[in-house]
């Protein structure tokens, strides 16, 4: 098999490892079908020779009777068998892969594409199961049901048996040489099907903008040749398949034509019997059934090897410790800040530092304001706070303890975060509104709903909050995902409030209805708020300057005024309608 098939053969025996009962049964009951027609033929023996005695054997025609309605009841139930330990086999093969998926690190989910991470807990899995449920039952259950069926044909005439051998053995050789091209074809194929389903997402999220961009017929070729490369694969796969079926009839039927033609030679010359001619072609017959489910799990194993590989490969990315019962958030003293950077610095990629020995505080109470050009690295200061990632150097507090001898379950507890994007997820409106609280209330739903102005959606949509809001929020204007998200998170009554750009879909009137639920929220939790509109700036209690990675100025916005020339250059750029006292509904400058 060599080494990488051994390896193979480890990894998927690895993924069986919990189901070995249900496979053990599988074949126990395949041995118990194999054992009622191996031993048929030894009962037709027996009724020959006494037909050779001119006698009738009804007690043998009714053994041969109830072991074939015994057989084929057995191989009813391995059947069934069969099927149930597949599908076994797959949702837990699914369940933790869809545990895992979930828990990996956030380098991971940057590293990988969606849609080829989605196809390993579909399309892979389905490969696998024929696989499992079928080829490495079949491959147990064959190996012993030849040993037994050997065993008894070397018994009855060993030399038969070694006219026999010698052709099963040409047989074999021919299926070797296909398996070793079928295991790449394998692989190439399940990686083409992975990235035909990354390309097919990549276009289907963002749909609107394939058919605004008249990109339709592009993106038809783009994936429509990853599935012309998973079709070249799977071509490829059958031809090496094709070999197995004329591999086993040449082993089978050679054989017995061999057999017949030897056997009839040895008893036409009176040194042989036709009872034991019988009886060993009988078992020529019966060695179909083993020597062919050999063979096709040796096939069924070396097309499914590329999705054994794609699936470990998944299993074997890095996740994020499970520590959810990890150490809880200690009690902060009076002076501990909500949130505290000592001299951060933190790298995507080695030797590309994003931030450069960031310092800062959070107070307990109060709006603070992160501003900067794109690219400064705030994005990166909110995912270090959630602990997405860790920083390469420095120390990241929470209320006066590091975050990294903390559980992180019970950190992200404490931080609701308000992204960019809004996502919203497919679901009603009270599902997504209660998606980081699930045991909130009506009274407390109502109450986010009004701070963020929804009362008027909620009114509007059909239902309520029952009504869907359809895939990525569809049924929702972007204003509306923008304030849902911001509902969603004071929900959680978080002790820290990570808001990106939380004004960039509002028009006018929500904005200010914003800035007064950032007001009164600011009373009873910190807020760190990414910010480029005007309005937002010089409504924080203290503003940081973030640029190239450092915080190059910090303090209130008149103070910045005069200390910071880039802070002035920025405020400069703002639309004068931003002025104090003229607030818009027109974004400022972007990141």
């Amino acid at each position: 098999m060599g080494a990488e098939g051994g390896a193979r053969l480890r990894d998927l025996l690895g993924l069986v490892a919990g189901h070995r009962r249900a496979i053990a049964a599988t074949v126990a009951l395949t041995l118990v079908a194999s054992a009622l027609g191996l031993a048929q033929p030894l009962v037709v023996r027996q009724v020959v020779r006494t037909a050779g005695a001119g006698l009738v054997a009804w007690d043998g025609v009714a053994a041969l009777v109830a072991l074939f309605a015994a057989q084929a009841l057995a191989q009813a139930l391995v059947r069934f068998q069969l099927a149930r330990t597949g599908e076994g086999i797959v949702l837990g093969i699914r369940l933790n892969l869809i545990d895992h998926l979930l828990s990996l690190r956030m380098r991971v989910y940057d590293r990988h594409r969606i849609g080829d991470l989605i196809s390993r807990a579909d399309a892979d899995t389905l490969a696998l199961r024929q696989v499992i449920a079928g080829g490495l039952t079949d491959a147990v259950a064959g190996a012993i049901g030849l040993a037994a069926t050997v065993a008894l044909m070397l018994w009855l005439d060993w030399v038969l048996f070694a006219c026999v051998a010698s052709i099963v053995t040409l047989a074999g050789t021919v299926l070797g040489l296909s398996l070793r091209r079928m295991r790449a074809a394998s692989l190439r194929g399940r990686r083409a099907t992975g990235l035909m389903a990354a390309d097919l997402e990549r276009a289907l999220s963002a749909i609107r903008t394939v058919k605004a961009g008249r990109a339709e017929r592009r993106e038809i070729e783009r994936i429509g040749g990853r599935a012309e490369d998973a079709y070249a694969a799977g071509v490829r796969m059958a031809g090496c398949d094709a070999l197995v079926a004329p591999a086993t009839e040449l082993a089978v039927t050679g054989s017995f034509l061999v057999v017949l033609l030897i056997g009839g030679v040895r008893i036409a010359a009176g040194s042989g019997s036709v009872a034991d001619l019988v009886a060993f072609l009988l078992y020529m017959l019966y060695l179909t059934a083993p020597l062919g489910a050999l063979f096709e799990a040796v096939s069924a194993v070396q097309q499914g090897t590329g999705a054994v590989h794609r699936i470990t490969e998944a299993l074997a990315l890095p996740r994020e410790p499970d520590d959810r019962a990890g150490p809880l958030l200690p009690e902060a003293g009076p002076d501990a800040a909500a949130l505290e950077f000592r001299d951060v610095w933190f790298s995507y990629r080695p030797g590309r530092p994003v931030l450069r020995g960031v310092s800062f505080q959070v107070p307990r109470r109060g709006h603070v304001a992160l501003i900067g050009p794109s690219g400064a690295g705030k994005s990166t200061v909110f995912a270090l706070a959630e602990r997405f990632y860790e920083p390469d150097r420095g120390v990241v507090l929470a209320d006066g303890a590091d975050v990294a001898a903390l559980g992180r379950a019970a950190h992200r507890a404490r931080i609701g975060l308000v992204e960019q994007d809004c996502p919203v997820l497919d679901g009603t409106l009270r599902d997504n509104l209660r998606y980081a609280a699930p045991d909130a209330g009506d009274g407390e739903i109502l109450r986010a709903v009004a701070m963020t102005n929804l009362t008027g959606l909620v009114a509007r949509l059909p239902g309520g909050l029952d009504a869907p809001v359809g895939e990525h929020g569809r049924e929702l204007s972007g204003g509306e995902r923008q304030r849902l998200a911001i509902a969603r998170a004071l929900i959680a009554r978080p002790g820290l409030l990570l808001l990106d750009e939380p004004t960039s879909h509002l028009d006018l009137e929500n904005e200010l209805a914003l800035h007064r639920t950032i007001e009164r929220t600011s009373r009873h939790c910190a807020l760190l708020v990414i910010a480029h509109r005007f309005t937002t700036v010089r409504a924080a209690a203290r503003v940081l300057v973030l640029e190239e990675g450092t915080i190059t100025a910090s303090g209130t916005h008149d103070e910045l005024l005069e200390s910071s020339p880039y802070y002035r250059k920025l405020a400069s750029g703002w639309p004068s309608r931003e002025r104090p006292g003229q607030a818009a509904d027109s974004p400022g400058p972007r990141r």
